[in-house]
């Protein structure tokens, strides 16, 4: 008998069979099996029975092909369970034979991911720790149609792509093997062959939900079964909390940098020092959310994370898996929801990533007009292949699913919704109708929020877009993206750009400070001061102010409180709530050190007040998707740098008058119209001793004087402190 084909031999030992589950393993023959094994590290190999552990037969080396052991055994009617035992050298080990295994995928998984709709593909695809057919081993699936052979490699096997030689699955370009005996913990790789039998560099897993710690760049398997969360009851009530009449307050945070331990070589925080530390900063500091920069696994701490490799994976750099979802569970037993910044919009080019996965542009464009941003030197995800906008809906889902992940802010979608963004005449392709729109990305970005929304409850989405594209926030029915929010950087660039002004100059740029009113309900705004307004030579916050010393806090204060009482909810990057003197810089801590001066206290304590005042008070937040929520008073004050407004919420019965006055004169006695006559109680001052301010205002409250001002009956006689932003409520 001619156990074995010699040149299926030769090309099993070469690494060039791609079909490996034909030939190895137990395959039945007139009446007995056949059983074949490649084990190049093997001198001898016998087959055991898998229960008794009774020899049933040895395999013989097979002639030109080292490493390659074949038999037959004795005449059985039905196939049997076995293991194999090898010995080399003097020693002797046993292991089950992965070639002895059926697939594990099923046909629903395959028929849905065929057809670009399976939900939950991180629960087929990937490296999972489960039980086939009665033995605990782990599953590898990975998507590469174009590959000629897929195999998994690591320690386990020497890193050696002949070993563990995939099983393709039909049309879908999916391969699978199942290896027993291993568990949590095991770097691996996936080695490929193009379809021209060239060998690639050996790819991360995309689906992998852990990673080494870089510059490594292995997967590892983490269970995602072990999770001990206990936080139901902020998961019942979220729905109630992220809507848009409820207040949200979100403080940023790149987890590198937020504190470092500089006694132990400058370490960043760990998942579980943040779990503490930092979910107490901010509860104290009164904020409704933290928002971290993306920790989806990453090659390049200068990317901030914004070029990620590993989507399914929690960065290593503070932690496991599991030790991740401890900091989530910590964050919602302090009441507290997180976000996390999230990039489908781009990936970079490392080797071991996503680019070229099998040989062919798999998850990005062929054509670089289409599938790089010159930008950030990456490439751009093809949104029209279904299994590509699968996967990027499945990793969204993932993150809220398995992570209690509360939303979702979309890093850069300008960039994905226009095919010529940042690209010059000649260097982008159109749209089938000749646009510059990007209706695949357009497609695809509504298909996530639908999932999202529809599948998890109490969820928010919010996008990061620089444009005036129309119904960002707007339902995916009516013709929207389906986002809950879309931040407001248009609000954001013109009022800092205000700010940055000397005070004798403002009055020429009053408008930067009232435009923003004429779009603000037109969709659910978040007011952003981010990250990215502190960096690349943009200075500080405090930097940017105009002045000096005294003055420079003065201005950033009135800023902040123009802020808090604008419609829109907030954002604000951390070390802006303590005025953090220098741009912020990714490889070093906060310098926190500056709480002991009084001025940086005082703007601290400033935004934990506001924060409170913004989250008690109904009227600030209530209506700030509409344009029944707010009614200016002075407008239009340009000579004296003054603007006046009213926020109501619902009831209308407690409005609350805010004024500003962004130059360093105090204005005594100035006449403010109001709505309602009475007492109207002065809740917070910019320039109260206790922020750093001269302590200048109106003793507490101000009432109503029957005098007619800016079309009103009644009106206040306030003094304004300089540089400074008043909050009144009328009691009630």
């Amino acid at each position: 008998m001619i156990l074995i084909d010699p040149n299926v031999a030769r090309d099993i030992v070469s690494g060039n069979f791609d079909d490996p589950f034909s030939v190895l393993g137990l395959h039945g023959h007139d009446g007995r099996f056949v059983i074949r094994v490649f084990m190049p590290n093997a001198t001898g190999v016998e087959v055991l029975d898998a229960k008794s552990g009774r020899k049933i037969c040895a395999l013989d080396p097979v002639a030109d092909a080292e490493g390659l052991f074949a038999g037959v055994s004795g005449r059985r009617k039905t196939r049997f369970a076995y293991k194999l035992r090898m010995t080399k050298d003097g020693h002797t080990w046993t292991m089950k034979d992965p070639y002895s295994f059926a697939p594990v995928m099923g046909e629903i998984d395959e028929h849905l991911f065929s057809e670009g709709s399976h939900r939950r593909l991180w629960n087929i695809l990937g490296a999972h720790v489960i039980r086939h057919e009665g033995v605990e081993g782990i599953h590898f699936a990975v998507w590469a149609p174009n590959a000629r052979r897929v195999s998994v490699v690591g320690d386990f096997n020497g890193w050696d792509g002949r070993k563990h030689c995939m099983r393709r699955r039909g049309q879908t370009g999916i391969w699978e093997v199942f290896l027993p005996d291993l568990g949590e913990g095991e770097p691996y790789k996936y080695e490929i062959q193009d379809s021209n039998g060239q060998l690639l560099p050996q790819k991360a897993d995309p689906y992998g939900f852990g990673s080494e710690h870089p510059p490594k760049t292995a997967s590892i398997v983490r269970r995602l079964d072990k999770a001990k969360w206990s936080d139901k009851g902020w998961m019942s009530k979220r729905e109630a909390i992220q809507r848009f009449d409820k207040p949200i307050s979100i403080y940023e945070v790149h987890l590198g940098s937020w504190k470092r331990k500089p006694e132990e070589e400058n370490r960043p925080l760990s998942y579980e020092e943040l779990a503490g530390e930092l979910v107490a900063y901010v509860k104290e500091m009164g904020f409704t959310h933290i928002e971290l920069m993306p920790v989806s696994e990453f090659p390049f701490d200068g990317s901030w994370g914004y070029q990620p490799i590993g989507l399914f994976a929690p960065t290593i750099r503070h932690g496991t898996l599991q030790e991740f979802r401890a900091f989530v569970n910590a964050c919602h037993k302090a009441e507290i929801g997180l976000l996390l910044d999230w990039v489908p919009g781009h990936f970079p080019e490392d080797i071991h990533g996503l680019g070229r996965f099998d040989g062919t542009a798999l998850y990005e464009h062929q054509d670089r007009k289409e599938g790089f941003h010159p930008d950030w030197n990456t490439l751009v995800y093809n949104y029209g292949r279904r299994e590509v906008s699968n996967y990027l809906v499945s990793n969204a889902l993932y993150w809220c699913m398995e992570h209690h992940i509360d939303g979702l802010r979309v890093d850069a979608v300008a960039s994905m919704l226009y095919r010529d963004y940042s690209r010059k005449e000649g260097e982008w392709v159109p749209n089938i109708h000749g646009g510059r729109e990007n209706l695949e990305a357009i497609s695809f970005l509504q298909r996530m929020n639908e999932a999202v929304y529809g599948e998890v409850e109490g969820v928010m989405t919010v996008a990061e877009e620089s444009t005036a594209f129309p119904g960002v926030s707007a339902p995916t029915s009516n013709g929207g993206l389906g986002f809950g929010f879309k931040w407001n950087m248009g609000w954001m660039n013109d009022t800092l750009s205000y700010i940055e002004e000397d005070p004798v100059h403002r009055k020429f740029h009053h408008h930067k400070m009232t435009f923003g009113l004429h779009y603000a309900f037109s969709e659910n705004f978040i007011l952003p001061i981010s990250h990215d307004e502190v960096v690349h030579g943009k200075g500080s916050m405090l930097s940017k102010m105009p002045g000096f010393g005294a003055d420079k806090f003065a201005n950033l204060r009135a800023y902040y409180g123009f802020m808090w009482g604008h419609p829109g909810k907030k954002l604000l990057f951390m070390g802006c709530e303590f005025a953090q003197g220098g741009e912020w810089n990714h490889n070093h801590s906060l310098d926190w050190h500056l709480l002991d001066h009084e001025w940086h206290r005082g703007v601290q304590s400033l935004i934990r007040d506001m924060n409170l005042l913004y989250t008690s008070t109904p009227a600030l937040y209530e209506l700030d998707s509409k344009p029944d929520g707010f009614e200016w008073i002075e407008e239009e004050n340009a000579n004296e740098s003054i603007f006046a407004w009213i926020r109501k919420g619902k009831d209308g019965k407690s409005p609350v008058l805010v004024v500003c006055n962004m130059t360093p004169i105090e204005r005594s006695n100035h006449h403010i119209g109001v709505p309602a006559a009475g007492r109207w109680i002065e809740r917070l001052n910019t320039d109260a001793k206790i922020y750093g301010g001269g302590g200048r205002g109106n003793l507490g409250f101000a009432e109503t004087r029957q005098v007619a001002s800016h079309g009103r009956a009644n009106s206040l006689s306030l003094t304004l402190p300089p540089l400074s932003t008043l909050f009144f409520e009328l009691e009630h």
